[in-house]
């Protein structure tokens, strides 16, 4: 599994900024107040982030006491069910992508806001400030605890790893054989 690309979480802020801004742009137009999100918002965003660091916490205590020497004796180690790594992965993942999303809207909403002639009310901007730092937060607890559920060792880069070393051909067991160089 790739880790989460920071350009996607990019595209996915500049488009949540384009739809923010649009909404207000287009609710002011149309006469009516503009966007103001609710305070509960960055409240249950940080409470997700700590959820997904709670969540991916075990794995990360596993696979650290798996790699230690001194801690791979039965009794030190605990084993983790891969698919509950995948899931929890796979949740870290949603969670940095609705993240990105929300810091990008958060952040057009701030940007029409700012960008009229009247000065904005206080409180409208602590909310959409808010939420955009509880976003911020939450991406980077989800890319934190996405790396959690990744196994050391595991990139494309590292010549014990499955991608890189010799190029194998035709091996379906667990004994890895290099091609053989046939002259041809």
């Amino acid at each position: 599994m790739k880790r989460t690309s920071p350009i996607v979480l990019l595209v996915l802020a500049l488009a949540g900024g384009a739809v923010g801004f649009l909404l207000d742009h287009g609710l002011t137009t149309a006469g009516r107040a503009t966007f103001t999100p609710a305070i509960a918002l960055p409240i249950l965003l940080v409470l997700l982030a700590i959820a997904v660091l709670a969540f991916a916490w075990p794995i990360r205590r596993s696979v650290r006491q798996s790699a230690k020497p001194e801690m791979r004796t039965a009794a030190h180690r605990r084993r983790v069910d891969p698919f509950r790594a995948f899931r929890i992965a796979m949740l870290a993942r949603a969670s940095s992508l609705l993240g990105a999303v929300i810091v990008g809207f958060g952040a057009g909403l701030g940007a029409y806001l700012l960008s009229r002639p009247i000065q904005p009310p206080i409180g409208s901007i602590t909310a959409v400030v808010a939420t955009v730092v509880a976003a911020l937060v939450l991406t980077i607890a989800a890319l934190v605890a996405e790396s959690f559920c990744m196994l050391p060792g595991n990139g494309p880069h590292d010549p014990d790893g499955p991608h890189g070393g010799p190029r194998l051909e035709g091996d379906d067991d667990e004994h890895p054989r290099a091609v053989a160089d046939t002259g041809h």
